[in-house]
């Protein structure tokens, strides 16, 4: 089976998604999968007791992860394995015999009725009128009944001081939402049906297996491995509308433009869908109604809406039927964005980023590259700040492509596997679309594939990096066994993504643990979140490998070493040193107007406080974005300083 390079956090997928189509596996089946992981897999050969340790903490926090059903003792025996029940649940575990992780399921289903029970108890009067999330952060086991039933109090609390910042339509229907997730939950775990049964545990144990070796090897169920190619793709195969679970139907909040929905212009934003194909889908989870909507490219789906129009005393409320002929919608919004700012008698090119996506007709690196060059036939643009943030990665071959926007020719990144062996990843099309000022707006939650166009544009002096202090940490990097850039239909059994080694820029650093340093730091709403790799269970350690400007070609044969040498005769890129002179300005004059920015000093006092929201913090101060506004005015400077220097010169 092909696998595919990826580079990317996968946040959302590590636990079971509630109501994803289960796997068709058996035991033989799992030991199968979890074999071919460990074949691949960069720092680990065999299950070892510690692995196994691991393996059962995480199996628990699968059922369990809030800490809301179990108590201590119910536990104890797997939370504090001795050695020999270490040893014997290696030795079931290597012959198939999955008992004990049966046995642990069997305890949830007593500790989910006990928790019905003790929900009695938890009594509006009785709960503290404010709680604080870090108390949640890191939490024991409760050790009574009394200390679960606090507990459970507190976070009820919580959750309603929360619904309190919605308006009043909103706040009932969020609360009963969670409610509804709870229920689901349970009732998934507590199936009576053999086969759900056995095949629920069975997945939950090659998740749990996966994620023991790593935080970013992730075993997914097919509905998982969909969502996780949409995200990566950033394009799917449905009507195009984003839906909101309104307990009684799924009303449309959103149209995406360019989608069959959009195109038909039969459905409107809050109609409400009560039935696909004639099924009911009132009381349905969100997740198998989106997969009712959805299918094949060019077939029809019937919708049953609500619809409501006029105001509250003349509302006038009809039932439709409408068919809408599926086909491909892609994600622009979360791909990427452009716009510019003028400055003197040009524009300075803003790129936003979300993801390194592709499939078969696009990708980020061609779509970036399309823009760019809009850009400079419309504009005179003197300069282009990139924005990495919030960029979690995607695939390494648009990393690669991607930096090769920016450079002429020559190594972006060197992967090391699980044997040692070093494989360098080349820009060598020549097709670079801007030589200019450039800089890079980062932030802690810039990884992976971010990181290394980041690192890269650094290590070459191609660019200023900016933003944050430190950028996310993700230095490894995965296969995964579905290739984005075809259309083939997800395993039945599941699909899984595994860590094969580090990545190394052409400085020969990996951004593993550290994140990529900013030559300019600029506070955001992220700067005080503890976010990274360093919070990671299990991450990989960093090291490094020896530079490799000059590209040494030890990676490729002998015999074809010339027709690279060929290649690289005029425009391998050089290190540069172009915006070395001119930091300590730019440094000071951001500094300067950030100390003399009231909305900016207000931001640095309120992200010290724990709590603090991104878009409560647009909010409070006035502003859209207060990094992206330095990072033009930091740009600005820039060129102004880099003109002077060309005037002096001539």
């Amino acid at each position: 089976m092909r696998k595919f390079l990826f580079l990317a956090l996968t946040l959302n997928l590590v636990f079971h998604s509630i109501d994803a189509k289960l796997p068709e596996i058996d035991s033989p089946k799992v030991l199968e999968k979890v074999n071919e992981i460990i074949k691949s897999h960069a720092s680990h050969t065999k299950l070892t007791p510690e692995i196994m340790k691991r393996v059962i903490s995480n199996y628990i926090d699968e059922l369990d992860l809030n800490k809301i059903y179990f108590i201590e003792s119910d536990i104890d025996p797997w939370i504090h394995p001795s050695e020999t029940l270490l040893e014997t649940t290696l030795q079931q575990f290597n012959n198939g015999d999955f008992s004990l992780f049966f046995k642990i399921r069997d305890q949830m289903l007593k500790a989910i009725s006990r928790r019905k029970l003790l929900d009695m108890q938890v009594t509006a009067s009785e709960l503290p009128e404010e709680v604080d999330p870090k108390e949640f952060k890191d939490m024991d086991w409760v050790k009574s009944e009394e200390e679960l039933v606090i507990r459970l109090g507190r976070i009820k609390a919580l959750q309603i001081e929360t619904s309190r910042k919605l308006n009043e339509e909103l706040r009932e229907k969020s609360l009963q939402r969670i409610e509804k997730h709870q229920a689901k939950k349970e009732e998934e775990i507590a199936n009576p049906d053999p086969k759900h049964s056995e095949q629920f545990v069975l997945s939950s144990i090659l998740k749990a297996t996966a994620s023991a070796l790593d935080t970013h090897t992730v075993y997914f169920t097919p509905g998982e491995a969909t969502q996780f190619m949409i995200n990566v793709q950033q394009r799917l195969f449905g009507i195009g509308a984003q839906l909101r679970d309104d307990l009684n139907g799924f009303t449309i909040v959103k149209i995406i433009e360019g989608g069959p929905a959009s195109e038909s212009k039969q459905l409107k934003v809050k109609d409400r869908i009560v039935a696909v194909d004639d099924e009911p889908v009132v009381g349905m989870d969100i997740l198998s109604a989106v997969e009712l909507i959805r299918g094949k490219e060019g077939t029809p789906v019937k919708l049953t809406v609500i619809r409501e129009e006029g105001d509250d005393e003349n509302k006038k409320k009809e039932e439709l039927n409408i068919t809408i002929i599926r086909g491909e919608v892609v994600l622009k919004e979360t791909r990427f964005e452009t716009a510019y700012e003028p400055f003197g008698d040009g524009v300075i090119a803003y790129l936003k980023l979300y993801s390194f996506y592709q499939d078969p007709e696009s990708s980020s690196a061609s779509d970036l590259a399309k823009e760019i060059e809009k850009l400079k036939e419309n504009h005179r643009v003197k300069g282009i700040i990139l924005d990495l943030r919030d960029n979690s990665g995607g695939l390494l071959s648009q990393a690669v492509s991607v930096t090769g926007l920016f450079i002429t020719k020559g190594v972006v990144v060197g992967v090391k596997d699980n044997t040692g062996n070093v494989q360098y990843l080349r820009d060598l099309d020549g097709k670079m679309m801007w030589d200019g000022p450039l800089a890079v707006l980062v932030n802690r939650a810039s990884a992976s594939a971010s990181e290394i166009v980041a690192q890269t544009l650094q290590d070459y002096g191609r660019a200023i990096i900016i933003g944050d202090d430190h950028t996310y940490g993700k230095g490894s990097f995965q296969t995964f066994t579905l290739n984005v850039g075809q259309e083939k239909p997800v395993n039945p059994e599941g699909e899984y993504k595994v860590t094969r080694g580090i990545y190394y820029t052409v400085s020969g650093k990996t951004p593993q643990l550290t994140g990529v340093l900013s030559d300019i730091v600029l506070p955001g709403p992220l700067s005080e979140i503890e976010i990274g790799e360093q919070y990671a269970k299990y991450p990989l350690e960093n090291d490094s490998i020896k530079p490799n400007f000059d590209d040494d070609l030890s990676d490729i044969p002998y015999s074809q070493r010339s027709r690279i040498r060929l290649l690289y005769k005029h425009d391998l890129q050089k290190k540069l040193d172009t915006y070395t002179a001119y930091l300590p300005f730019l440094k000071s004059n951001s500094a300067y107007r950030i100390e003399n920015n009231k909305n900016y000093q207000a931001l640095l006092k309120e992200i010290k406080k724990e709590n603090l929201l991104e878009d409560e913090s647009k909010e409070q101060f006035g502003q859209n974005d207060l990094q992206l506004t330095e990072a033009y005015n930091i740009m600005k400077d820039l060129i102004i300083l880099m003109d002077t220097c060309k005037e002096d010169a001539i």
